[in-house]
């Protein structure tokens, strides 16, 4: 009797360490945060402004599409607010995401659009690669890079 008491302490003990441990806002209470970020992104593309992209967009961000051109925040919102870069309808699918340290997370999905690029009908197929990091409170795009499939 005496060793099942000192095991069930042992395993609270245990247990209560492991969870005081844990940092606040860990990876899996981050994830839905960051896809939710990630919706928003792809809503703002479609409908941009320059507000909700600002918002959804690190200051330091560095894009590389899949032609090579690599955009900063200013040209990435510039393009899509302008119409350069206009896309009508995106769909996202196998998307996953892995929150590094609760404050980076790398989010990968394929992307398939419509576009109307300076008023060129077009689709696109794409592999993304996004790192997202919490500035403020708010998850931001850092890094994206695209590969056409």
């Amino acid at each position: 009797m005496f060793l099942k008491k000192l095991f069930l302490i042992a395993a609270a003990v245990a247990a209560f360490s492991g969870c005081s441990m844990m940092p606040a806002g860990n990876a899996a209470s981050a994830s839905p945060e960051v896809a939710a970020a990630a919706e928003r992104l792809r809503i703002a593309m479609i409908d941009p402004t320059a507000a909700a992209l600002g918002a959804l967009v690190a200051d330091d961000l560095s894009y590389g599409h899949s032609s090579g051109k690599v955009d900063t925040k200013a040209s990435f919102i510039g393009d899509l607010v302008d119409g350069k870069s206009d896309f009508v309808a995106i769909t996202i699918t196998d998307q996953t995401i892995k929150v590094v340290d609760g404050q980076t997370a790398i989010v990968r999905h394929t992307l398939a659009a419509d576009t109307n690029d300076s008023g060129k009908p077009g689709k696109v197929a794409l592999k993304i690669l996004g790192v997202w990091q919490k500035q403020g409170g708010s998850w931001k795009l850092l890094a994206r890079q695209a590969v056409r499939i």
